[in-house]
């Protein structure tokens, strides 16, 4: 028998000693009076001298964390919402049975306790239980370093352990419910409404990614998990809604990687009658708000970098390569807008291309604060409008901050016959093993031939976002449950089936 298991039937024959004594091992109904935080709230400044018997009854309830006996009296600590609270247990003032009960808790298992508030000697704010009642039983011991879990893949594929033991990984939570709430906020207060669109799709699109592919029995036809919601909300602005938002999970079937999961979270928006400049000055404000909102300032560190995100720097595609390339075979503003140049020095068939592979190579890791990357070459936006003044570049911006993407914007091509055009190209660059470029999506050309008004759209990616205002260098770190390989073997099964032998 390991020691785990040994372990197991240790705290299943702890069930039924808390049984013996008439407590039900796995509780009922607990109606407490506080939580821990607000116990520690209300009561954290008031003077000792008045905190006494004669005071207030609270109920409190939560996870031990620790437990001190020391024959007729001892201390535990419980956790709940985020915060600890002492327990002092006194044999004289919860009885025989409670304490009797307390000589078989152990760490893990969830108590509820009703008493008055008081400060001990040392000056730490407890409850003086004088009743005390069990809630339910841990069955499995606690990592050794549950006071600080350390293993990467245990934090992540059991985060209910991490959450326990790890007070920083509940914060990012927090924080990341925070920054959702904020967002919601401030679309709602300039008007725009929330939607939903579908996630399974006879036509994916409004992205370049591979999709996963799922299939309804009843229809007998294959769809596709969303790799995002583009087309669709750009059809509710056809229909008349003219400010739309989504906080919305998209599916793309692609590598795995300390900024990138198969399953993700953005927040992707529309605005009728304005252009990608107008949502760069918006994007400006929703960063700057959300960074005061989540984390209290607009200065924040990352790793080794501390981002500013009181503003919002804006600079051309072809300015940043000129800005920020290093070494060798600098370009010339001539050479950076000569496709043949261009072509020649990266070996891509398009000069569009070929400056996005500079960008990428040369710019991208070395911006830091939020940054706008604006004037993209047509080849790679197939849904946004060319500039007015260069054709071959549309109005589109990506927002970067500490080296990633973060962001994805542009004034909407609303052009059914360009848009046809841009679909056909797509199609063809498919046929030259592309599998990541747009399909067609006849649907949504008939959408756009009923008018679509002048429009501007944007992606936030909310997981990369939570990552930068919480100081986390993995995506899989801000990710409740992210995508693993199974284990191979848990038996857990087995082991709650002896039990009932």
């Amino acid at each position: 028998m390991s020691l785990e298991d040994g372990l197991f039937e240790q705290r299943a024959a702890r069930v039924r000693e808390i049984e013996a004594l008439g407590y039900l091992p796995f509780g009922k109904r607990f109606d407490f009076t506080h939580t821990a935080p607000q116990v520690l709230a209300a009561f954290g400044s008031v003077p000792p001298e008045e905190l006494t018997e004669a005071g207030p009854r609270v109920k409190v309830s939560g996870r031990i964390m620790t437990i001190r006996r020391m024959g007729k009296a001892g201390f535990m600590h419980i956790q709940q919402d985020g915060a600890r609270l002492q327990f002092y247990i006194k044999k004289d003032a919860v009885g025989e049975r409670d304490y009797a009960l307390f000589a078989l808790l152990d760490l893990g298992d969830i108590v509820g306790a009703e008493g008055f508030v008081f400060r001990t000697r040392t000056g730490e704010l407890s409850l003086h239980v004088e009743k005390l009642e069990f809630l339910s039983k841990i069955m499995l011991a606690m990592p050794e370093k549950f006071h600080g879990l350390e293993d990467t893949e245990t934090r992540y594929r059991q985060r209910y352990l991490d959450l326990i033991a790890n007070p920083d990984s509940r914060e990012v939570f927090v924080k990341r419910s925070k920054l959702i709430s904020s967002l919601r906020r401030q679309f709602e207060a300039r008007n725009f409404i929330e939607v939903e669109t579908p996630m399974m799709q006879t036509v994916y699109g409004g992205a370049a990614a591979r999709p996963f592919v799922t299939h309804h029995n009843t229809l007998d036809l294959d769809l596709y998990l969303r790799i995002a919601p583009e087309l669709y909300l750009k059809r509710l602005v056809v229909g008349g809604l003219d400010r739309v938002f989504e906080i919305n999970r998209n599916f793309r079937n692609e590598g795995i990687s300390t900024r990138h999961n198969p399953e993700f979270t953005m927040l992707e928006f529309y605005q009728a009658y304005t252009d990608y400049k107008g949502l760069m000055d918006l994007s400006e404000e929703l960063l700057r708000q959300l960074a005061i909102d989540v984390a209290g300032d607009t200065s924040l560190p990352y790793g080794d970098l501390t981002i500013d995100f009181s503003k919002l720097t804006r600079l051309t595609m072809r300015d940043a390569v000129l800005e920020y390339w290093e070494g060798e075979g600098k370009p010339s503003p001539d050479n950076i807008r000569d496709p043949e140049w261009l072509k020649q020095a990266t070996g891509k068939v398009t000069g569009g291309e070929a400056l996005v592979h500079l960008f990428e190579h040369h710019v991208e890791k070395k911006l830091v604060n939020p940054t706008a990357i604006y004037e993209y070459p047509v080849e790679v936006s197939p849904l946004s409008k060319n500039n007015a003044d260069e054709p071959a570049m549309v109005d589109r911006f990506e927002l970067f901050c500490a080296g990633m993407e973060i962001g994805n914007a542009f004034t909407e091509l609303n052009d059914p016959m360009e848009q046809c055009r841009r679909f056909d190209a797509q199609l063809n660059m498919r046929e030259r093993g592309d599998d990541e470029a747009h399909q067609m999506d006849e649907d949504y050309l008939r959408a756009m031939s009923y008018g679509l008004p002048p429009t501007g759209g944007e992606g936030l990616g909310i997981d990369r976002l939570v990552m930068l205002m919480t100081n986390r260098q993995s995506i899989r770190d801000v990710i409740l449950f992210p995508l693993l390989r199974p284990e191979v073997e848990i038996g857990m099964a087995d082991r709650l089936r002896a039990l009932d032998k």
